[in-house]
């Protein structure tokens, strides 16, 4: 499985401004914008931070999910949630047709009657966009555990090796009912 982001988040979508108002930084000082870069790159990091525990897309944008083979005969589990569009499902170019969504908040995924087999050396391409859509439409919680795990990263950027690498305890609160629990052989619940 290899799973490809096919365009990276614009940063006139991040939330620089909220981040700003979340850490104080100074005002009344002309803003000539020399801070915003770096905290974009903490934004980014806590995003992905976030995303990758969580399984979810917080902002929506394309990617592509190859495979080399199904993980079922007729279901291919998605691995980023919420999905709410599909663009196309193709086997080594070829358009697969007869597929549908199965939206679900933890494990999207598409069904068919018979997913058509992958040849030895194939692949299947799946584009699809996950997420909740722009910024505003992220949930609360999981947006206040983005602003504070940036704002971590902004405090101790001078400590680099100082800090247990485990995210803070407010973070993981919040983000506690946004994971999937994963049960063994393959299963979900959640």
């Amino acid at each position: 499985m290899n799973l490809i982001e096919e365009t990276r988040t614009a940063a006139d979508v991040l939330p620089v401004a909220a981040l700003k108002a979340h850490l104080r930084l100074a005002s009344g000082f002309s803003d000539d914008g020399q801070q915003d870069a770096l905290l974009e790159g903490y934004l980014r990091a806590a995003i992905a931070a976030i995303e990758g525990r969580t399984g979810k897309a917080l902002i929506a944008r394309p990617f592509v999910l190859q495979l080399t083979r199904w993980r079922d005969v007729s279901t291919q589990p998605l691995p980023l949630a919420p999905v709410a569009h599909v663009a196309s499902v193709r086997v080594d170019g070829t358009e697969v047709v007869g597929w549908r969504l199965v939206q679900d908040m933890h494990r999207p995924r598409i069904v068919a009657p018979v997913l058509p087999t992958i040849p030895e050396g194939g692949v299947a391409e799946i584009v699809f966009t996950p997420g909740f859509g722009a910024w505003d439409a992220v949930p609360a919680d999981l947006a206040q555990a983005v602003l504070l795990l940036a704002a971590e990263y902004h405090e101790v950027r001078h400590e680099a090796g100082l800090r247990v690498s485990a995210l803070p305890l407010q973070v993981a609160s919040l983000i506690e009912r946004w994971r999937t629990v994963r049960l063994l052989g393959g299963a979900v619940c959640g």
